[in-house]
């Protein structure tokens, strides 16, 4: 048995007690090949429980403090971030959107599903912000669908500043595949990339229902 399924086996359990998601439209993951799955990003937990709701295993990337823990702890929290389908990835130095990218570009060559925020961090108030390109880059380049999804529920299990989430139902909204072929070629050209993100992020915000506000969110983190 994988890493991964040990600890689907294990965590996965607690976690539908605690969360009990309510999964809608899983059959629109495809069942092979390469896919990007390009949703909202409330809270910490967002990465664990939506893999969970998928059978397919999800990789997504993750910083990499993660996993460079001293001790025993450190090597337990190493084994778990791996094992859940992180991959570490030093995104604060000058070249990290660069090394985020690449790796989602190897996963998803490799034909299997990778998981991007595309808000590029947490949603500072629970309203849904503007993209950022790498999504449309990663579609363009590898060719693979994009599967918008919305979790909804988490920042009520999480709050801002809260330590152990509570338990509280959250749901899990997969919307229908989105495939860009007509614009292969153009992962260069700023203006299909602009097009291409907001397009996901508009199916982003009818699956969640947020309200949208066109800025970065880590602007708004910043005038906060």
């Amino acid at each position: 048995m994988s890493r991964h399924a040990i600890v689907k086996a294990t965590l996965g359990p607690i976690l539908r007690l605690m969360f009990r998601p309510r999964v809608e439209g899983a059959e629109n993951v495809p069942g092979t090949g390469p896919v990007i799955l390009a949703g909202n990003h409330l809270t910490f937990i967002d990465s664990m429980i939506m893999p969970i709701c998928l059978e397919r295993q999800v990789f997504f990337i993750g910083k990499d403090e993660y996993v460079t823990g001293k001790g025993f702890k450190g090597r337990l929290m190493a084994w778990f971030f791996t094992s859940v389908g992180m991959i570490p990835v030093d995104r604060d130095g000058g070249r990290g959107g660069v090394a985020a990218l690449m790796t989602g570009r190897r996963v998803l060559e490799e034909g299997k599903i990778f998981s991007i925020y595309p808000e590029g961090t947490r949603s500072p108030d629970g309203r849904l912000y503007r993209g950022r390109t790498g999504v449309a880059r990663l579609t363009l380049m590898t060719g693979a669908p994009v599967v918008p999804f919305a979790v909804i529920g988490t920042d009520k299990a999480q709050p801002t500043g809260a330590g152990f989430p509570r338990p509280v139902q959250v749901t899990v909204r997969f919307g229908e595949p989105l495939e860009f072929s007509r614009y292969e070629g153009m992962d260069r050209d700023r203006y299909v990339l602009r097009a291409v993100t907001d397009s996901v992020m508009a199916e982003v915000m009818r699956l969640s229902g947020q309200e949208y506000v066109d800025m970065y969110a880590t602007k708004a983190k910043e005038a906060a």
